[in-house]
C-alpha cells in the first residue's frame, strides 16, 4: 500500500447506478450493477497532481433535491488501499477504474428510486460534477 498512490492517474466522478428491479430478483446483489448506460463516468480525469487532496465535500441531487452529502475523507478505504488491494486480485493496467463505492442517502434505504426523466446531478468539489437524465429501459 505504501507506493500503491504512485500508480493511481487521477480522480474522477462515477456515479454508482444500480438496477433495481432486476437487483432485487435474486441475492446477488452485483446483478444491478454495472448495466451498459448505467454507470456514467467522467465528465474529466483531474490528474493525480492537479487533485484537491484527500478531503473533498461529495454530493447529489436528484432533481434539485440533495440526497447525498458526504466527505470523501470518510470513505472506508482511501484511493491508495483500493489500489493495494485490487492488485492482490487483478492485474491492474493503464485505463482501469476503481470505484470507492457510495456515500449514506442510497434510494434503497429511503425507497426513493429514480423515475424515467429524473435529472441526477454527482458533484465532488475540485472534480466538477456528473450530470445525467435518467431513462427507464424495458429489459
Amino acid at each position: 500500500e505504501e507506493n500503491a498512490a504512485e500508480h493511481i492517474a487521477g480522480y474522477t466522478i462515477m456515479n454508482d447506478v444500480s438496477v433495481r428491479d432486476f437487483q432485487m430478483r435474486t441475492s446477488q446483489f452485483l446483478q444491478g450493477k454495472s448495466w451498459e448506460r448505467s454507470t456514467p463516468l467522467g465528465p474529466w480525469l483531474v490528474t493525480a497532481d492537479e487533485s484537491p487532496g484527500p478531503s473533498r465535500e461529495i454530493a447529489c441531487e436528484v432533481d434539485g433535491a440533495q440526497k447525498q452529502k458526504a466527505d470523501t475523507a470518510d470513505l472506508v478505504f482511501g484511493p491508495a488501499a483500493l489500489v493495494a488491494y485490487a492488485s492482490i486480485v487483478h492485474t491492474l493496467e493503464p485505463g482501469d477504474v476503481i470505484a470507492t463505492g457510495t456515500p449514506g442517502g442510497v434510494g434503497m434505504a429511503s425507497g426513493q428510486f429514480l423515475e424515467d426523466g429524473a435529472v441526477m446531478v454527482t458533484r465532488i468539489a475540485g472534480l466538477g460534477e456528473c450530470r445525467n437524465v435518467c431513462r427507464r429501459e424495458q429489459v
